[in-house]
């Protein structure tokens, strides 16, 4: 049985044909945000709920890197080869040296705690651009249940070597993956809101950029079922969004090509490997790849 569905030809020249789905390594409770090391050859990835961050590498598979780790979510590599993690347990960005210290990139904004730091993504110029929903703070299985501080779910950005975050995109329900074009001038960002409110669209928006400012954004893509989740976008600017059947796959245009069918939801997704064209799959209990005629945007 085919691991893939086709909606447009365009598709075939994104995936192997004869590739298959590998099971990786399992025993997660809400496996999410993987980022791939390739100093490390190695990748890392969240299990939320059991509060440790998870190491996978082709010796070894799965084993933990951290534990306790503040129920992370949310990874990224920074231009200095750094992890950058969006921590539900403190309400904050947090960033692992290469000592293997940490430090606190941000935890506030207009002096009030962010809600609970979901997805991140730093751009050329050294910036960290990161989600905030309150997924972390609704109970304490993903972190500890609280109350929100600010008055809206937002996207931030925080300057390099910038202690307050600034707040540039709201209106969404519930902001979460978050993914720049291959020249950043365009920023996608999945609206998870359907999680929890079934009337909320499923969708996937995406903001122009220009000059520093961000526009007010439009809806690029629905994404059924859903809802979106973590995305990654590759060099030649395809979307590829987790969903509830798997992994989705957009051109450029909003069109969407094709599927890649998971046995189990997916959360988040990465590009990886000795080549880069091996897409890392965080879904539910298990780590999953396969092989893809694709790289991510650097």
């Amino acid at each position: 049985m085919s691991i893939y569905e086709t909606y447009d030809p365009r598709f075939g020249a994104l995936i192997q044909s004869s590739a298959h789905l590998d099971h990786l390594g399992t025993g997660l409770r809400w496996a999410e945000g993987p980022v791939w090391f390739p100093a490390h050859q190695a990748l890392y990835l969240s299990d939320i709920p059991n509060d440790r961050i998870m190491r996978w590498t082709e010796g070894t598979g799965l084993s933990v890197f951290r534990s306790p780790a503040g129920y992370t979510n949310g990874h990224t590599r920074d231009r200095e080869g750094r992890l950058v993690s969006c921590s539900h347990g403190t309400r904050s960005l947090i960033r692992t040296e290469h000592d293997g210290t940490l430090t606190t990139l941000a935890e506030s904004y207009g002096g009030r705690w962010l809600n609970s730091p979901n997805d991140v993504v730093v751009t050329r110029d050294g910036a960290v651009w990161f989600s905030d929903p309150t997924y972390g703070i609704l109970s304490d299985y993903e972190g500890y249940e609280s109350v929100p501080e600010q008055d809206t779910n937002a996207v931030y950005r925080l300057a390099p070597g910038g202690r307050e975050p600034e707040r540039m995109i709201a209106g969404f329900v519930q902001p979460n993956g978050l993914a720049f074009s291959p020249d950043e001038s365009r920023l996608y960002v999945a609206e998870s809101g359907s999680s929890h409110d079934a009337s909320v669209p499923s969708v996937l928006r995406v903001f122009e950029i220009r000059d520093g400012q961000v526009d007010q954004g439009r809806v690029f893509a629905q994404v059924e079922p859903g809802p979106p989740d973590g995305l990654r976008i590759d060099a030649r600017g395809h979307v590829w969004c987790s969903a509830a059947d798997g992994v989705q796959v957009f051109h450029p245009d909003g069109t969407l090509l094709g599927k890649i069918l998971v046995p189990e939801r997916v959360a988040n997704l990465c590009f990886g490997g000795p080549r880069g064209n091996r897409l890392f799959l965080a879904a539910t209990t298990s780590l999953y790849a396969v092989f893809v005629n694709a790289r991510g945007a650097a």
